[in-house]
């Protein structure tokens, strides 16, 4: 009899921890991740500067209720999905080597998932020694927020990370001789 107890004591011991770390999971998880992602892309097919914004959709979800109104829905609305889009194309721009602006224009955006996609797109200019990037997409909400681009197809992969105070990175490119 007395190893049945402890087997049970054992038992119930155990279901406490799970269930601990259950709700320790789930309060962890119900909190905003507060970082965004995206990929600045030179496709050599297109010819196009394909621009592709990550968000995870619960922090697009507490986004959209402080950005439009409390009724806001990224699920199931397409015109909150739209006004979201709009939102964070307006806040992200890309400038050549000599600040001038290139001309983003929005090209979709869907929920995948856990995320909220945005993708953009321009023409890539003949001679680009570089790009100046501004990425403020929820960090006016949230000064907590990241945004992390890598810039790809042309040379090295360059990562930039938008913190805390930052508002314009710049990247580099090599040019062939």
């Amino acid at each position: 009899m007395k190893t049945v107890i402890k087997s049970k004591h054992f038992s119930l011991r155990q279901w406490g921890i799970v269930a601990l770390l259950l709700m320790t999971t789930g309060i962890a998880s119900a909190h905003q991740i507060k970082a965004a992602i995206s990929t600045v892309l030179f496709n050599p097919r297109t010819e196009n500067i394909e621009i592709m914004h990550r968000f995870n959709l619960h922090d697009a979800e507490h986004a959209v209720k402080t950005l439009f109104d409390k009724q806001s829905d990224i699920l199931k609305d397409a015109q909150t999905q739209q006004r979201f889009a709009e939102y964070a194309a307006q806040r992200f721009s890309l400038f050549d080597s000599k600040d001038q602006s290139l001309a983003l224009k929005l090209v979709g955006f869907e929920v995948e998932g856990k995320h909220f996609w945005v993708y953009q797109e321009t023409e890539q200019p003949p001679s680009l020694e570089g790009l100046r990037v501004r990425h403020d997409a929820l960090r006016d909400l949230w000064p907590a927020q990241i945004n992390t681009i890598n810039v790809e197809g042309k040379g090295e992969l360059q990562t930039l990370e938008f913190r805390d105070n930052v508002e314009l990175l710049k990247v580099s490119f090599e040019q062939a001789h």
